[in-house]
């Protein structure tokens, strides 16, 4: 089970990306995610549901995630969420 220590982020603002900053949180506080994107009512639930799976994937269960998002596919999202999470934690996760 992996633990967010710092604060990280990783993607950017520029179409076709999602911006992703992880916080770390106490255990008690759990998993929340604040989304903005320009597509929310359409896709809101499946990034939201990307991101959590990300997290459940790698044993994490306590974070904040602010996610900007500008029409990013689900592999972009993976692949953002995973830096985000390397860097938040000091340890290796992809590759």
């Amino acid at each position: 089970m992996l633990q967010i220590i710092q604060p990280s982020q990783a993607g950017t603002v520029e179409s076709n990306d999602i911006l992703i900053i992880l916080t770390p949180v106490s255990a008690d506080k759990g998993i929340y995610v604040e989304l903005t994107s320009p597509v929310l009512k359409k896709y809101g639930r499946q990034i939201k549901n990307v991101i959590q799976e990300v997290l459940r994937e790698q044993g994490i269960d306590a974070v904040h995630v602010s996610a900007n998002d500008r029409g990013a596919l689900d592999c972009t999202i993976r692949a953002r969420m995973m830096t985000a999470i390397d860097r938040a934690t000091g340890e290796e996760v992809l590759g």
